[in-house]
């Protein structure tokens, strides 16, 4: 519940904790809420009243197909059995290069229009974490310093004003790194 709260007030939120936890439902889940606009009456985080753009990233293409993917989706076979409503699933675009991957999904946002999720590995590198502005971008395990440098850069600025947010949910199997400093670090306190 502090997870999705803090997103009302910073524009970077983790949920570092062990593994079986929890923290990648709790990241589908607000990313589900984010791109549909169906907020619970007790949701205390941030809200977008339109249609957003958004990022889903892991570690490599077919981590976030098994994971992210099925999480959000369902089942390759399944699709719309996942996180996100089926009937707001509105149309999906396959990637290239893994089977059954899915590049993009696009969501009916109750605000009327389309939300965009695009699916990312970190294996493409921080260059393709460059260009566009993102209302949401959600990484799910630990992403490098200069992917995660690329993403708060996306989200300062966002289309119909304000900024986005950044969600991370890992377990710090890389050790104290830059990224777990930033949030857990003296600086950050």
């Amino acid at each position: 519940m502090e997870f999705f709260k803090a997103s009302a007030a910073y524009n970077e939120i983790a949920f570092i904790a062990g593994n079986r936890t929890g923290k990648t439902v709790a990241g589908a889940y607000a990313t589900t809420l984010h791109l549909t606009g169906l907020y619970p009456d007790w949701w205390e985080g941030r809200r977008f009243e339109r249609p957003i753009s958004a990022w889903a990233a892991g570690g490599t293409n077919k981590a976030v197909r098994d994971i992210l993917q099925f999480e959000l989706l369902g089942p390759t076979h399944e699709r719309g059995t996942g996180m996100i409503p089926g009937d707001l699933i509105a149309d999906v675009a396959t990637s290239r290069g893994v089977a059954d991957a899915v590049d993009t999904v696009y969501v009916r946002h109750v605000g009327g229009g389309l939300s965009a999720l695009g699916f990312k590995s970190y294996m493409e590198g921080r260059e393709n974490f460059q260009g566009t502005a993102k209302h949401v971008v959600w990484f799910d395990e630990e992403p490098p310093k200069d992917v995660y440098g690329e993403a708060l850069m996306r989200t300062m600025i966002v289309p119909g004003g304000g900024s986005g947010v950044v969600m991370l949910t890992f377990t710090p199997l890389l050790g104290w790194s830059d990224v777990v400093d930033a949030f857990l670090g003296e600086k950050a306190a």
